[in-house]
């Protein structure tokens, strides 16, 4: 066997101890990927009951109905179609009707949404970008110093964006 075809033997080796790792690292982490959808987008895909996923909107007004042990129903919308949600635990203190929330769970027979943690909003000017694009496509959401609009980009001492070169 020559030097040439020993380094090509150890190079497709190592190519292919490599490419077996890949593949072990990316089926252990399939379990743990998990999707945003908006509420519309549950309505009409069909979402299976089981499969876990990220479900963002606004807290449907007149929808929350706390119950006894910690918990809570509501239902999140983005305007065009609502899931009911059910949560047993503590809510975060900025978790309101009409604001901003995330629950990650998942989606039950009976279409209620099983969530094991809601996220909300953590100031007027925040919305998780996910959300707040869902949002705009439907034109519930307006940029600008409106009340739960995105916050404007911050300034440096030029006045010039963060992270862009002021041309003195």
């Amino acid at each position: 066997m020559t030097r040439k075809s020993r380094r090509l033997i150890l190079i497709a080796s190592c190519g292919a101890v490599l490419a077996l790792a890949l593949g072990l690292i990316l089926s252990a982490m399939s379990g743990s990927i998990v999707f945003f959808r908006a509420p519309a987008e549950v309505a009409a895909q069909g979402v299976a009951p089981g499969t876990r996923f990220r479900l963002g909107g606004l807290v449907e007004e007149g929808s929350l109905k706390r119950g006894s042990n910690q918990s809570v129903d509501f239902s999140v919308t983005d305007t065009k179609a609502s899931v009911p949600v059910h949560y047993q635990g503590l809510l975060p203190d900025l978790f309101r009707e009409g604001q901003g929330v995330v629950a990650e769970g998942t989606l039950d027979a009976g279409g209620i949404f099983r969530a094991d943690t809601v996220l909300a909003k953590h100031d007027e000017k925040y919305m998780p970008r996910e959300v707040a694009d869902a949002l705009k496509a439907q034109g519930r959401w307006q940029e600008g110093g409106e009340k739960g609009a995105a916050p404007a980009a911050p300034q440096a001492e030029t006045g010039a964006p963060i992270g862009k070169r002021s041309e003195r």
